[in-house]
Order: structure tokens, then sequence, then C-alpha cells
């Protein structure tokens, strides 16, 4: 099995984050689960790469071409996928994985996470996508999602199409485990 971890290029201001990124990695190791990930080696991203290697894990990068030449690519990973551009790196990321997780970011990890998620919603993959609400970092987006439903443009079964836990482990077991929900297609 193999999960994407979408996460920050910085390590945010709080050390929970980086605390949480090297949490992920080890439970990924633990379960022989491969990482696939943006490839690069600063922020989140790059402490969720060096200790999922330090865990003895596989790690697979994914990265544009501009932001290798911008001297941000890991170089010690298992494999590095150099690709044109960000959205081959989103369509090669979810044709190597499994399911989705987001750790805490910014735009860009909002960004490959929902775009992820909607890609499952139009029935392009049946893969499950989820955050890792840390320190309830995704509290109000998730409330904001709740919104969207209670307002009638997101229907009841797109919302159970993600999962959302405070607890590393039990996320992965429901990423594991995942049954997709029937689609409502109207």
């Amino acid at each position: 099995m193999r999960l994407a971890v979408f996460c920050g290029a910085s390590a945010g201001n709080q050390p929970v984050y980086a605390e949480a990124a090297k949490l992920t990695a080890k439970e990924i190791a633990k379960r022989n689960i491969e990482l696939v990930y943006g490839g690069g080696h600063v922020g989140l991203m790059g402490i969720l790469a060096d200790a999922t290697l330090e865990a003895g894990g596989s790690v697979i990068g994914v990265i544009p071409e501009s932001l290798k030449a911008r001297e941000l690519a890991h170089q010690g990973l298992t494999q590095l996928h150099v690709v044109k551009d960000m959205h081959e790196r989103k369509a090669l990321m979810a044709d190597l994985s499994d399911g989705f997780i987001a750790l805490p970011g910014g735009a860009g990890t909002m960004e490959e996470i929902f775009e992820t998620w909607t890609w499952g919603i139009l029935g392009y993959h049946r893969k499950p996508c989820a955050f890792f609400n840390v320190a309830g970092y995704f509290d109000l987006l998730t409330q904001f999602i709740t919104h969207m439903e209670q307002q009638a443009f997101l229907e009841p079964s797109y919302r159970n199409m993600l999962i959302v836990d405070a607890q590393i482990q039990s996320l992965i077991n429901n990423l594991v485990t995942y049954q997709p929900p029937a689609i409502k297609w109207s």
C-alpha cells in the first residue's frame, strides 16, 4: 500500500506540527506502507521524508522541474520522480497512491487535498482522503465543509468520503479499511 501525504513546505510555528509529521512517518513505516509526497527537503515535507527513512520506510518523491531547479528536492529518497509541472505532480501522486492524507499546510496543501477529494467526487478514483487534525488545525475547515453541506452545495455522501481524525493510528486504520460510500449522482 502507498499513501500520499500533502503537507507544508514550512514547519509552521508550533512544534506539534513537526511532531505530527514524525508520528505520521513512524506509523507509515511501521505498517510497511510506502510514502508518496511532494519530494522536497524543506518544512514538514522534509521532516516527514527524513523520519520515514529513519524508521526504515520507503519514500517516493514527486517534484516539478522548477522546484528541483531551486534546489528544493530531497536527495536521499527511495525514488524521486521529476515531472514537468504541478499538474503532472498531482496526477502522478494520485496514480501512485492508494489514499491521501493532509497534514497542516498552506494553500498548496489545501489545493492538493481538495483536488484529490474532487476527483473522488467526480468518480475518477475511489480512494480515501483524510485530514490529520493536529491540535485542531482543521477544525474551522471541517466546520466550513459542514456549512457547505447545510447550504446544499455538498452532498452528504461527498462529506462522508472524508476522514478527519486527531490520532494518526486510527486515521491510518480508517484509510487502510476504507470502503467508499455510495455516491448520489444528480
